[in-house]
C-alpha cells in the first residue's frame, strides 16, 4: 500500500469569494468526509499538494492527512482544475475506515517482453491502465503487475486472467481486454492492399474487331 501525507488546515469560511482568496494566498480550498464524520472545509497548501500530486498514483494512495492536531488516513476522490491553466481549484478527501472497504482504481503494470514482439516483430497494445477494485484500506495495493512475456501474436489477455492478492474484488468488467499482441501497422494495411478486389479490366475493341461487324 502506498501512502503520503500532507498537512491541512479547518476552514469556517465557505463561498467563491472566499476559495478566490485562498487561492491568491497561495492555498487550495477542499473538504474532508466520511462514513462517520461531517463534511469538514479545508485548505492545503498549493505548492504542496502541486508536489504530492506530481509524485503519487492519487486514485489508490492513501494520503495521511495532517488536521487540527490529528492525522487522518484518506484518499483524493475529487480534484478540480481550471480548465485552461490547470491548476487545482478544489480537492476532496475521503476518510478511510479500518475494516470499511473502498473503491479504488489501481494502476496495471505490464511485466516483461511479450513473446510476439521479441520473436515476430509485433507490438504491444495496452487498451486498459487500470481496474477498478473493492479493497479494504489496509491492503490496497500500490498496483498490479500483469505478466505479459507468454504472449504470442495475436494473443490477448483479459481481466479475468489476472492474479490479485487476497481481499481484492474485481469490479472491472471481467471480459475487458488489458492488453494485446498486435501485427505492426505496416503488415496490416499490406495485408488489407493484397486482399483488396481489383477493379476489371477495360480493355478497347481492336480494329479486327469493329472491321468484323
Amino acid at each position: 500500500m502506498a501512502s503520503a501525507s500532507l498537512s491541512a488546515e479547518l476552514r469556517t469560511d465557505t463561498g467563491k469569494g472566499v476559495a478566490r482568496k485562498l487561492r491568491a494566498s497561495g492555498r487550495v480550498p477542499g473538504i474532508v468526509y466520511g462514513h462517520a464524520r461531517e463534511a469538514q472545509a479545508l485548505s492545503v497548501n498549493t505548492r504542496d499538494l502541486d508536489k504530492l500530486l506530481g509524485s503519487i498514483s492519487t486514485g489508490s494512495t492513501v494520503v495521511e492527512l495532517g488536521l487540527a492536531g490529528a492525522t487522518t488516513k484518506t484518499l483524493i476522490r475529487e480534484i478540480q482544475r481550471h480548465p485552461f491553466k490547470k491548476h487545482v481549484l478544489h480537492i476532496d478527501f475521503q476518510e478511510l475506515v479500518a475494516g470499511e472497504k473502498v473503491t479504488v482504481d489501481i494502476p496495471l503494470v505490464f511485466v516483461g517482453v511479450p513473446e510476439g514482439v521479441r520473436l515476430s516483430g509485433a507490438l504491444l497494445e495496452q487498451i486498459m491502465h487500470s481496474i477498478s477494485v473493492l479493497a479494504d484500506p489496509s491492503s490496497i495495493p500500490n498496483h498490479i503487475d500483469v505478466d505479459v512475456a507468454h504472449l504470442a501474436m495475436g494473443h490477448s489477455l483479459h481481466v479475468r486472467d489476472l492474479v490479485l492478492p487476497a481481499g481484492i474484488e474485481v469490479l472491472s468488467d471481467e471480459d475487458a481486454t488489458m492488453c494485446a499482441v498486435i501485427a505492426p501497422r505496416a503488415a496490416i494495411e499490406a495485408a488489407a492492399e493484397g486482399d483488396a478486389v481489383a477493379e476489371p479490366e477495360l480493355i478497347a475493341k481492336g480494329k479486327a474487331d469493329e472491321d468484323a461487324k
